[in-house]
Parts: C-alpha cells; structure tokens; sequence
C-alpha cells in the first residue's frame, strides 16, 4: 500500500479546518439558524423524494441508528416533517417532510445562495473561475470510483489570471518542497513579463486543465532565430502521474519544430528529479552543467538540448 506523505495529509486536513470555518460549519446553528450541518442535511436529503425510509435515509447519510432517531424526534415534536409505516412492509417505517419542514428548508436554501453569493462577489472574474474549477476538480476526484479518479486532462491557452498563477504556484511549491527563497519567485515573475511582451506568433504557453483547475504549466520561448527555450515546467503536486508533465513538454517540442526553430533548450537543477526524466524521455541530451549558489540554496544547474531538425 502506497505510503502518503506526512505534508500530504498536513494539507488535506488544514483544507478542512479552513472550509469549515468559511462556510460556517462550526458555529452554533448552520447559516444562522437553529439546525445543525447534519440536520440540514437531513432535511434536504427529505426532500428529494415524496417519501423515505429512515434505513434508507441512514444509508444514505451514515449516520448512527441512534443519532438519526434523534434528530428524527426533534424533527417530529417541532411539526417539521411526518413518520408512518410503510405500504410495502409494515416493519418499515417511512418519513416525509410537513409543509412546516418545506419552509424551514426553504428558508435555509435562501440562507445559503446568500452566502454563496457574498463569497463569489467578493472575487474578481478570475479568481472565480480558479475557485469554481478547483471545487468540480475536487468533485471529480472524490466522485469517481475507487482507484478510478478522473485521469483526463486537456492541453489550453492560459485564461486572464493565469500567467499570475503561474508565478505564485512556482513560488508555492519550490518554496515548500526544496526551500527555494523568494529570488526564484522573482525570477519567475520576470520570464513570465517577458513573454508576456513577447511575439504571440513564435512563443506559445500551455495551461494542462483538469476538470476546470490548472494542474500544470510551461512556456515555449525565443531565445534566437534558430533557438526556442523550454521554461516553467510546472505539474500540481495532486495532478502528477497522470501525464500532465510529458504532454506540456511535447507540446512545447511540436510547436518549437512547427514554428521552424533549429534546436529547443532548457535549463533546470540536478534535484529537479522527475522534470530530468521527463525531458530525457522526450530526447533531450545534457550538455553541460556547473554548481552555482541561487535560490538560497547550493545547487548544480544543467543545460540540455533537443535538435529539432
């Protein structure tokens, strides 16, 4: 069984611990009103059919015998929803909501669009689309079956706020993962300027999307008339293994050979293990490489080449 690393589990669980307090989850009563994040749900759950069985309810919510009884009795003695014996098994005990309970629902569905509204208003158009997309990224993983996680990714143009992304998500994760300093983010921040002023027609940059989220990234730049560059590879730590890091750099190579350049260059660290691989398993050769001090850290940085012609 795989082993998950101790800062993979850090993160997941900091994630929750963030969500919850921002949708609220761990206040008093959900949304300001007197149920509770499980009772709520209970309600809505209710609501999508005429009528339910309350072992098919715990089914569907696992939750304890015990517990559901409970919030069934507080649910009965308030009026908001009625408990009969079923039609098909007297033994069965089936629940439905009361109009009573319609409305108090209603009411908490108005509470919450409210507060969707007020987070999503509070963003600009860009950040939006990065929340929306990493919230069906993570549906898609969690939704799907297990060991059938979405494996599909698809290769595009950066949207507005992305080349920003890119920028911050290097900082991110070479800070965490190799205790790179800020010079590199800084660093970043300049080839990303550049091609931003660059020629749109001899350079190319690829976002690699998962189901609406950025996974990945790389710039294919002009560093002279016969010579592109390779720069900014980057892969999502949950998106590695997917592939996502080989079709960034083939599409960088299709497009360097396509736009006529002679030869495609690349600069990275000895440390930059799965890159190396990556770029090695696309053909590129290396060529030369010298120690040098950047970063905050001690490093040797290497240069390979891939003849195009």
């Amino acid at each position: 069984m795989p082993v998950v690393p101790d800062d993979a589990v850090a993160e997941v669980r900091e994630f929750n611990r963030f969500y919850t307090r921002v949708i609220g989850v761990l206040d008093d009563g959900l949304l300001g009103s007197t149920f509770s994040l499980t009772e709520a749900r209970v309600l809505y759950d209710l609501n999508r059919a005429e009528r339910t069985e309350t072992s098919e309810l715990r089914e569907l919510l696992g939750l304890d015998r015990g517990y559901l009884s409970r919030i069934l009795a507080r649910f009965e003695r308030a009026g908001l929803i009625r408990r009969e014996r079923s039609a098909r098994d007297r033994r069965r005990q089936v629940v439905r909501l009361s109009a009573k309970g319609r409305r108090a629902l209603d009411d908490l569905e108005r509470r919450s669009d409210a507060q969707a509204t007020e987070l999503l208003d509070s963003l600009g158009d860009p950040e939006k689309a990065r929340l929306l997309g990493g919230m069906t990224a993570i549906r898609g993983v969690l939704d799907a079956p297990a060991g059938e996680a979405a494996r599909s990714f698809d290769l595009r143009a950066p949207r507005e706020g992305e080349l920003g992304w890119i920028v911050s998500r290097h900082g991110i994760l070479y800070s965490r993962s190799y205790g790179w300093d800020d010079s590199f983010e800084a660093l970043v921040a300049e080839i990303v300027a550049t091609f931003a002023k660059g020629q749109a027609d001899l350079e190319r940059a690829w976002i690699a999307d998962v189901a609406g989220a950025p996974a990945g990234s790389v710039l294919c730049t002009r560093k002279d008339e016969s010579t592109a560059q390779l720069r900014l590879l980057l892969v999502e730590p949950w998106a590695r293994g997917l592939g996502v890091g080989t079709a960034l750099v083939d599409a960088c190579v299709r497009f360097a050979r396509e736009s006529g350049y002679r030869r495609l260059t690349l600069w990275t660290n000895d440390v930059l293990v799965g890159a190396r691989r990556i770029y090695e398993g696309a053909g590129f050769e290396l060529i030369a490489e010298s120690a040098h001090r950047s970063f905050g850290k001690q490093l040797t940085g290497q240069d390979w080449e891939l003849e195009l012609s």
